[in-house]
């Protein structure tokens, strides 16, 4: 895109939240019932969790190659958290919104407010949990969490919280199932709006005279 401040056909949605709020789960929830709507994989200096695969939840880089694809400013934005690098392809974004992809993206709060600045248009969600005891509660049923790293994740989640404020839409993730459809209703009142409207609907809006 050669204007970053040209709203592309595609809408961009950018889902925050701090560690153990469910902000995974919720976006994985989400895209299995919006078949319109894709997510964007980013790079992470991190190793794999689990069940997690390159290419999936994340593109698994060493911290040289990350650092590599900064020098080349691969990334549209990157940021630090826990003590590892996460990034977004520039390169990925652009062309999912050119071709008129809804995408959504989950990242950190600074990698939000980074990616707000270069696309005006994105829609900005955090995800909150309902409680600080809650938040402890959930990192600790992840069960392969430890103690002083359940402290660092609290403290980290204090000053992540704070930043709701400059997000657009925040999310209260206290019952699963209505944080999904607080989720959804934010993806189709996005989709409802005039401009998007006039994207997708082109012919009923010429019928109507309503094309300059």
């Amino acid at each position: 895109m050669n204007d970053p401040h040209q709203e592309p056909p595609g809408s961009l949605f950018v889902v925050a939240a701090p560690s153990g709020a469910g902000k995974s789960s919720l976006v994985k929830a989400l895209l299995e019932i919006e078949a319109k709507l894709s997510v964007s994989v980013s790079h992470t200096s991190r190793a794999p969790r689990g069940q997690e695969q390159d290419g999936r939840e994340y593109h698994f880089v060493s911290r040289d190659r990350f650092q590599a694809l900064i020098a080349e400013q691969a990334f549209v934005e990157w940021a630090e958290v826990h003590g590892n690098l996460y990034g977004t392809s520039r390169a990925g974004i652009e062309a999912r919104l050119a071709q008129g992809e809804d995408t959504v993206l989950e990242i950190d709060y600074q990698g939000a407010l980074q990616i707000k600045r270069l696309f005006p248009s994105a829609v900005l969600i955090f995800i909150l949990p309902p409680s600080w005891q809650e938040l402890r509660q959930r990192l600790m049923r992840r069960g392969d969490t430890e103690p002083e790293v359940i402290e660092r994740r609290m403290s980290a989640a204090r000053n992540e919280v704070a930043q709701a404020k400059h997000f657009d839409f925040v999310v209260v993730n206290a019952l699963f199932e209505t944080a999904l459809f607080d989720l959804k209703s934010i993806v189709h009142a996005q989709r409802l709006k005039y401009a998007a409207q006039l994207r997708h609907r082109s012919t009923v809006f010429r019928d109507l005279d309503l094309c300059d």
